[in-house]
């Protein structure tokens, strides 16, 4: 590695053009890569994005060293890859790097959501990769950000600690370590499925969607989406799924936080039950809903977390029909099997895995199945 660490950033939606355009304005090297050309030509143009921010924020114009749609030439003198792009994306853009790695290269998912890092290093290698890559996620997503034109990003806050962890675990001191000069927030995740199991958007955001639908589609959002849309009847639902997702990660020797536990860290939020506290959450007055039922809240959450979590219930003997339940009724809405298109443990490389194993191959790694 060299003395100055080299940043690629893969996805120029809201996310990567303000982690491009911030760490730009770090004095970092950065190089920002899209797969379409004519969703960065004016990125590339002006040679940069212009940031705007919160108070004291970051902003101003952060210069990219280069911004391209050319997968080889964008992995070619990249030190570190960050990853952001949709869950969804994670498979397609592992097949498109991986005649491009090399070794001593980091790659890290933002976020990974369940089991990100675990399907990205079973396809480089299924792809023929040999190369010596660390490969990373964390739990959640460093920015709230939008897009605000081709060529600029807005971020609303940065969170003060986000859960990261490698593949295996071994490594993740290094990936902090290397990371540390841009972004000191991270801190160690454990494990990858310690940041896959505490997936909050698992419980919150499928179930909520699919239980307001008519409401939805009758004002197309036009309500708040946890005060309004968070009913006793509705909360109730989460707290099982939420029970179920605890139980999942108790059955693997994992301690994960419940959803109130989430609520209290994250927002000093309160209550008897789930219902009570997302209501005594200031932040979540003025969210609106999803305009519609065509949203990553389903088409990305439930594929790329719930089916998952889901998996490893059912393959350690956990009860999961709630979310059973969940995933069945996003596939009727979208007329789409998201057990075939989700993250399997087939897909993952893990099906065979006895919970020692399965620890194991995520803290000291070891060899894929198949």
């Amino acid at each position: 590695m060299t003395s100055v660490t080299r940043y690629t950033v893969i996805g120029a939606g809201h996310g990567g053009k303000a982690m491009a355009a911030h760490m730009a304005l770090m004095g970092l090297d950065v190089t920002l890569y899209n797969r379409t050309p004519e969703n960065v030509a004016g990125i590339k143009r002006r040679g940069g994005i212009e940031l705007e921010s919160y108070a004291d924020g970051p902003h101003g114009f952060g210069k990219l060293r280069l911004v391209t749609s050319d997968m080889g030439e964008a992995l070619a003198a990249a030190d570190v890859i960050m990853v952001v792009v949709p869950s969804t994306a994670h498979a397609s853009i592992a097949r498109k790097a991986a005649p491009h790695l090399r070794d001593g290269q980091i790659v890290v998912l933002h976020p990974g959501r369940t089991g990100g890092a675990i399907e990205f290093r079973k396809v480089i290698r299924d792809e023929g990769c040999r190369a010596n890559v660390i490969v990373a996620e964390t739990e959640t997503f460093i920015y709230a950000s939008r897009s605000e034109g081709p060529a600029q990003a807005r971020i609303f806050r940065i969170k003060d600690a986000v859960p990261l962890a490698a593949l295996p675990a071994t490594d993740t001191p290094r990936v902090l370590d290397v990371l540390r000069e841009a972004y000191p927030q991270y801190i160690d995740g454990v494990d990858v499925l310690h940041t896959g199991l505490n997936n909050m958007g698992a419980i919150f955001h499928p179930a909520l969607t699919l239980l307001n639908a008519g409401w939805i589609e009758a004002t197309h959002g036009d309500y708040q989406f946890y005060i309004d849309g968070v009913t006793p009847s509705v909360a109730r639902v989460l707290e099982v799924l939420d029970r179920e997702r605890v139980t999942v990660a108790s059955a693997i020797g994992i301690r994960a936080r419940t959803a109130l536990e989430w609520l209290k860290l994250a927002y000093d939020a309160t209550g008897e039950n789930l219902y009570d506290a997302i209501h005594n959450q200031q932040g979540y007055y003025g969210i609106k809903a999803p305009p519609s039922l065509n949203h990553r809240y389903i088409f990305e959450d439930v594929p790329m977390s719930l089916v998952p979590i889901a998996a490893l219930g059912r393959r350690y003997g956990v009860s999961v029909r709630a979310m059973e339940s969940i995933i069945r009724l996003a596939s009727i809405v979208h007329r789409t099997d998201y057990w075939r298109r989700g993250r399997t443990l087939d897909k993952l490389g893990i099906e065979e895995f006895s919970v020692s194993e399965l620890t194991h191959f995520v803290r000291e790694g070891a060899v894929l199945v198949g």
